[in-house]
C-alpha cells in the first residue's frame, strides 16, 4: 500500500492495482482480463450494478478501470469526505464480484471489439505489436478476440479471477487529501489477512529485432502505418534517454516528425512517436495516417529521420527535449490521479518510488552519449518492423522494399 498527501486539494484519487493483464493469458483466454474488468462493475455480494453507479454518482465521484498488457487498475476520484464509502465499494468490486449478467456484458465487450476493429488508428498499434513480438502474448490485443470471448463461461471467468485477484497480486495506491493511517485501517478492514503466494504468469520474450512488414486490407480513406521495434524495459535506467529520443523524434509539436511530415510537407494530419514499456522489454514506435498519394513519401521520410537520429543528435535538440519532458512531467504530477498512477505502478512492479524532483533530475542528467547509445540500439530503421492498414497493399509494399513481407 502506498499514498501521498497533497496540500490544497479536497479530492482523493484511489486505485486498486492487480498484477494481472493480457500478457498472462493463454491464447484461448485472450481478452478474459479485460472482460473481468467490465464485470467488476456489474455487481457484488452487497451492491448491484445500479448501486455502484448510484453511489458514485451521489458522491460526485468518477469510477473507472483499465486493463493493460501487464496489469488491471480499478480506480476512482472523489471528495475526501467519501473515502470510507468509496473504498468499501471499490474493494468489494475487486474481491467479491458476482459475475451476474455475464452474457449481457459479453455482448457489450463484443460491441467494443467490433468498434475497435472499425477504428484503424487504434487497431494499427496492436498490428505493430503482433509484428514486432510475433506469437508472444505481448503481441495479442488486450481486448482479446470475439472467438475467445464467446468461449468464456461463468465458471472459467470465476476461476481466473480467483487465481489472479489474490492479496499478493494487489496494490492499493492513493493520492490527494488522504491520511495514510486511515488508509491502512481501511485496507485491514476490507481485505482478508489470508495471503497466497503470487508469481505473475509472464512468458519471457526474446529480445530479437525483426525487420518485417505486415499489411491488413480494409476499405479506408487513409493508410494507417506504424513502425517500431524493441526498446528498454520499464525498469531499465536507459528509459530516461529513451524518453528524450522519443520526445525529439515525434513527442511534441516541435519534434522532427511533426515538423517535417505535417507542418512542412503536409503529408499527414496525425503523426507521432511513442513508447510502451513492460517488465522485461519495451516497444518504441511511430504512427501516421495519410492518403495513398502521400503514404510512400511519409514512410521514406520517417525512415530517413530515424537514420538521422542514429547518426547524430545535436546537443541543442537534446536540451530542448529534456526541457519538454521536465515540464510535461511536473504539470502531470500536479494531478492526484496522475500521482496515484505513478505510485501504484512503482510498487506493483517493485521499482523505486521517486519524487517528482528525483525524476526531473534523472531526465536532466541524461547525457549526449546515453542518447546516442539508445538511438543506435533502438532506433536503427534496419531493426524496425512496420504494419499497415489500408485499401490495397501496393503503395505500402513499394515503400518498404527492404523489409521481409509477412502475412498479417
Amino acid at each position: 500500500m502506498v499514498s501521498e498527501r497533497f496540500q490544497g486539494v479536497r479530492s482523493i484519487a484511489l486505485g486498486i492495482w492487480i498484477d494481472s493483464g493480457s500478457r498472462g493469458e493463454s491464447e484461448s483466454q485472450a481478452g478474459i482480463s479485460h472482460f473481468i474488468e467490465h464485470l467488476l462493475f456489474k455487481g457484488t455480494d452487497h451492491y448491484s450494478a445500479y448501486d455502484i453507479a448510484r453511489i458514485f454518482d451521489e458522491m460526485g465521484g468518477e469510477p473507472n478501470a483499465l486493463t493493460s498488457k501487464e496489469y488491471t487498475l480499478v480506480h476512482a476520484r472523489f471528495l475526501d469526505e467519501h473515502l470510507d464509502r468509496a473504498f468499501a465499494v471499490l474493494a468489494e468490486m475487486v474481491t467479491r464480484p458476482s459475475f451476474s449478467n455475464l452474457d449481457a456484458e459479453r455482448e457489450v465487450v463484443l460491441e467494443e471489439v467490433a468498434m475497435y476493429e472499425d477504428s484503424p488508428p487504434d487497431l494499427i498499434h496492436d498490428r505493430l505489436t503482433a509484428t514486432v513480438f510475433g506469437g508472444h502474448p505481448l503481441g495479442r490485443p488486450v481486448i482479446g478476440y470475439s472467438e475467445s470471448l464467446r468461449a468464456q463461461t461463468t465458471a472459467a471467468v470465476a476461476a481466473y479471477h480467483e487465481g489472479h485477484y489474490v492479496n499478493g497480486a494487489l496494490v492499493v495506491a492513493a493520492a490527494g487529501n488522504v491520511d495514510h493511517e486511515r488508509l491502512c485501517t481501511l485496507v485491514e478492514r476490507h481485505f482478508s489477512p489470508r495471503d497466497r503466494a503470487w508469481q505473475p504468469p509472464r512468458e519471457p520474450v526474446e529480445h530479437r529485432p525483426r525487420h518485417v512488414a505486415a499489411f491488413a486490407q480494409k476499405d479506408t480513406e487513409q493508410y494507417h502505418v506504424c513502425l517500431g521495434g524493441p526498446a528498454p524495459s520499464r525498469g531499465d535506467p536507459r528509459r530516461y534517454a529513451l524518453w528524450v529520443v522519443d520526445a525529439l523524434l515525434g513527442g511534441s509539436w516541435s519534434s522532427r516528425l511533426f515538423q517535417e511530415v505535417r507542418d512542412i510537407r503536409g503529408l499527414a494530419y496525425s503523426v507521432y512517436s511513442y513508447t510502451s514499456l513492460y517488465s522485461d522489454i519495451g516497444l518504441a514506435g511511430v504512427y501516421f495516417g495519410s492518403r495513398e498519394e502521400s503514404a510512400e513519401e511519409a514512410i521514406g521520410l520517417i525512415l530517413r529521420e530515424l537514420q538521422s537520429i542514429v547518426d547524430h543528435v545535436p546537443a541543442e535538440d537534446i536540451a530542448r527535449a529534456k526541457n519538454h519532458l521536465k515540464g510535461q512531467l511536473v504539470l502531470s504530477m500536479e494531478s492526484p490521479q496522475s500521482r496515484m498512477q505513478a505510485l501504484g505502478r512503482s510498487i506493483l512492479f517493485d521499482m523505486p518510488v521517486l519524487t517528482v524532483d528525483e525524476v526531473v533530475e534523472c531526465i536532466a542528467s541524461v547525457t549526449l552519449g546515453e542518447v546516442a547509445e539508445v538511438a543506435a540500439e533502438y532506433y536503427d530503421p534496419t531493426r524496425w518492423s512496420a504494419a499497415c492498414i489500408g485499401p490495397q497493399p501496393g503503395p505500402y509494399r513499394h515503400a518498404v522494399p527492404g523489409f521481409e513481407w509477412v502475412a498479417s
